[in-house]
């Protein structure tokens, strides 16, 4: 919540003009840009401790890494802990993106309520 307030709070009005002439889900990938990384950050030593404990990630992570040696796996999912925490990452944006698309749809239902919520936590 606090990375996606202070987004919010950097929001240029460059980036404003962004999200209202970008697609369906631009403020998504606004929050995502700017929060990505430092989420990230935050994830990975929670799932990397969780993944550890199974035996197979270390199978996984030898595996994977011969791979993307040979191109066949993406570096950056080289390692089981990083796969796992992008794809979470993923599924955290995709919620967002479909909060984003019922706002879209009908601004006005939506709009007092979130208008309270995003200027009552700045």
């Amino acid at each position: 919540k606090v990375l996606l307030v202070n987004a919010a709070k950097q929001m240029t009005v460059s980036d404003a003009k962004k999200i209202l002439t970008g697609g369906d889900d631009s403020v998504t990938q606004y929050f995502k840009g700017k929060t990505e990384g430092d989420l990230m950050k935050m994830f990975l030593p929670a799932v990397k401790k969780s993944t550890d404990k199974l035996a197979v990630s270390a199978q996984y992570n030898k595996l994977a890494g011969k791979a993307s040696g040979l191109g066949l796996v993406n570096k950056e999912d080289a390692q089981v802990e990083n796969y796992v925490t992008r794809k979470a990452l993923d599924g955290l944006y995709l919620m967002i993106a479909e909060e984003e698309k019922k706002l879209r749809s009908n601004p006005m239902q939506a709009g007092s309520a979130l208008l309270k919520k995003v200027f009552g936590a700045l």
